[in-house]
């Protein structure tokens, strides 16, 4: 025997194709209403609590209960015992009220039961009045109590094809088990009454079955026989008989509450989502740009609220502005937002002016609640997936970044430093070249050539023949830099023959057969022309 409201629905496989059709009809309708609802709440926020939320009422009437129908299986005691202290003429009072809350789609058989069971109305619940008549005005001095008997009705209406998602049994007696003479259940366990356990289980099954025991007198009772046959069976314990309705009252919200949580089933582990709009790139060159992110609502009954919603894109420094930080979205809507993006992409390891790309991934931060929670617990727990879920691909981002003059400046430092060095080369290894150079065959006693230096490198062509070139080199030594003569000779003009040789300021050098003697500025200008043999 369980408390109602604990279970989680299945749903019923019996004419699937006109369910669907009223259950598509609730969803429309009460996904008008629950738009509507939103924008009262909405109007009226200034001056309503922020944590006020809708009543059970309004939330059923957004859900379209009034449109899902339940079966409902009326158990009146009418053995002689209910005469006392006016418990059937306030039995027939208070099922009025109870009869006034269902709903004109809601199914309802009402079955008195003494000695046996007696069927009074089978239909819908659409005119109270016409129901309470079927009842007769008094109990039967003579009828004993057959609960058994009455169970069994009862599970017999709820087996037939077209019943509900939806059952409910109410147990209405004031007496123990007391069946007549030849009752098909003489005792209150056995066999019959693990057959009618059986019964019961399958019609859980396929639907959702609950009970509800009513036990009306102060003494012993068999209402908790009910529970019995019907694991879902809740005993409501009226501390009177004029609390009973009250007490009815109770099992018609319990049935309202299994409604609702059958149809808030297809919510579960539906929330909100976030996606990029447009995925076209963006340049944020200009360390600005503009984009769009959805919030869509997946859920198809329950309204969704996300707080402290923040948006990010990660794999960036950019920092993102233009939600709000507070948002509802009624049932399986969207709203569209436009961001702005701040910031521009780092320039990375190169930072000379370039083209730098990237995805942005969207993260969106918050907490996801349903103004709906609140008023239907404990009976319907609402599972709202409490973070917003990102879908979608990311954002392609572009962005021109680094030095536009690092590059030139670059290249201009490069070449500075490439002249630099070749004027040091030149300065080094061509310097220009002062003096004279004295050209005579070694062995065969001519008068000495001479040739005057001039600019950077010279070529040689002796009268004797042959031919060469000669450059300088300049070096440090212990008396201060000086020029040495690079001298390159060959004397008959071929490659093969050349031969090289480093003649010093002021000495001779020998290069096949041919004597070089190099007389710097100043020993130049001492020698006087025509002096013969170099010495």
């Amino acid at each position: 025997m369980r408390s109602a409201g604990g279970r989680v629905p299945r749903p019923h496989p019996g004419n699937r194709a006109a369910r669907r059709g009223r259950r598509l009809a609730a969803r429309c309708r009460g996904a008008l209403l629950a738009v509507a609802l939103l924008s009262v709440s909405l109007l009226a926020g200034s001056a309503a609590h922020a944590d006020a939320g809708p009543s059970r009422a309004e939330i059923y009437q957004a859900l379209g209960l009034s449109d899902q129908p339940a079966d409902y299986v009326v158990l009146v005691d009418t053995s002689g015992s209910m005469a006392d202290d006016g418990r059937y003429s306030t039995v027939r009072s208070t099922l009025r009220s109870f009869l006034d809350g269902l709903s004109p789609r809601d199914h309802i058989a009402l079955i008195t039961f003494d000695s046996r069971p007696e069927p009074r109305y089978i239909g819908p619940a659409e005119n109270a009045d016409r129901i309470i008549s079927r009842l007769p005005k008094a109990p039967d001095p003579r009828g004993e109590t057959d609960i058994g008997a009455a169970l069994d009705s009862a599970l017999r209406e709820l087996e037939r094809g077209d019943a509900a998602e939806i059952a409910s049994v109410v147990l209405l007696t004031d007496g123990e088990h007391h069946p007549p003479r030849g009752s098909g259940y003489p005792k209150s366990s056995g066999a019959p009454w693990n057959a009618l356990r059986q019964r019961a289980h399958a019609i859980d099954q396929r639907a959702e079955l609950a009970g509800y025991a009513l036990p009306l007198g102060s003494g012993a009772s068999g209402a908790e026989l009910l529970g019995d046959v019907v694991d879902d069976t809740t005993v409501l314990r009226p501390d009177s008989i004029q609390d009973l309705d009250a007490y009815l009252e109770r099992a018609g919200d319990g049935t309202r509450a299994r409604k609702a949580r059958l149809l808030l089933a297809d919510d579960i582990g539906k929330g909100i989502t976030a996606s990029w709009t447009e995925r076209g790139r963006r340049d944020v060159t200009d360390g600005s740009a503009t984009a769009s992110v959805t919030l869509r609502s997946t859920s198809r009954h329950t309204p969704l609220t996300v707080t402290g919603l923040r948006v990010s894109a990660d794999g960036t420094p950019l920092r993102l502005s233009g939600l709000p930080t507070r948002l509802t979205l009624a049932p399986g809507t969207s709203k569209t937002y436009s961001v702005r993006l701040r910031g521009t992409l780092p320039a990375g390891g190169v930072p000379y002016r370039h083209a730098e790309e990237t995805d942005a991934t969207l993260r969106v931060s918050g907490r996801v609640t349903s103004a709906w929670q609140r008023a239907l617990a404990p009976d319907v727990r609402l599972k709202v997936p409490e973070r917003v879920r990102v879908t979608g691909a990311a954002l392609p981002l572009r962005a021109t970044v680094g030095s536009a003059v690092l590059l030139p400046a670059a290249g201009a430092g490069l070449a500075a430093v490439l002249v630099a060095a070749w004027l040091w080369w030149r300065r080094v290894h061509r310097p220009p070249l002062r003096g004279e150079l004295l050209v005579v065959p070694a062995f065969g006693g001519e008068l000495p050539e001479r040739i005057a230096l001039s600019g950077r490198r010279a070529s040689l062509r002796p009268r004797s023949g042959g031919r060469g070139t000669v450059h300088g080199r300049r070096r440090r030594t212990d008396r201060g830099p000086r020029v040495d003569l690079l001298i390159r000779y060959t004397p008959d003009g071929s490659a093969d023959r050349q031969s090289d040789a480093t003649c010093v300021p002021g000495r001779q050098a020998v290069v096949n057969g041919m004597s070089f003697t190099y007389l710097p500025e100043q020993r130049a200008e001492q020698a006087a022309p025509g002096s013969g043999r170099p010495r």
